[in-house]
Formats: C-alpha cells, structure tokens, sequence
C-alpha cells in the first residue's frame, strides 16, 4: 500500500478519491480479531509480512500528497480508509 500509494494519487484528477477497502486492524490493536489472526498469518508466511492499522494507512495517503483522509469501520472485520486528492 504505502508504495502503491504514489501511484494511485498520480491517477487521480484533482478532488478524485482513493478507497482502500480491507481488514484493516483497529489503531489500538485490540478489536479486529479477524484481521489480527491474519496479520498473524502474514507474519508466519512472509519475510516481514502484517497487516496494517487505520493510521498507518492514512499516513501512507497523507505522505504521499493526499490532502485529507478519514477512516470508517465497515461491516464485520472489514474497515476503509480513504484518500482524497
């Protein structure tokens, strides 16, 4: 994401909008279940694999020129954080 995250800004006009849509984990890391056994699962099956938090998503946004972001948890485990140019 945070390398992805350049590029989709590039893509987008002016006032365009990015969604990253995804199991994304609770700031304080104590909430999202699910999406805690899978940034478990990241870490046992990749090099240096997790799953990230809401704020760690939308500092990737920010750093990469998105003027204003906002989180919002969805249904489940499931939450979005969006990027607007």
């Amino acid at each position: 994401m945070a390398r992805s995250a350049p590029t989709a800004r590039a893509a987008l006009p002016e006032g365009g909008a990015v969604v990253v849509y995804e199991t994304i984990i609770d700031d304080d890391r104590r909430e999202n279940a699910f999406g805690l056994l899978m940034s478990l699962n990241m870490l046992i099956e990749t090099p240096a694999g997790a799953d990230y938090t809401r704020a760690e998503c939308a500092a990737w946004l920010r750093d990469a020129g998105f003027r204003e972001t906002h989180a919002a948890h969805l249904l489940g485990p499931d939450s979005m954080v969006v990027g607007i140019k």
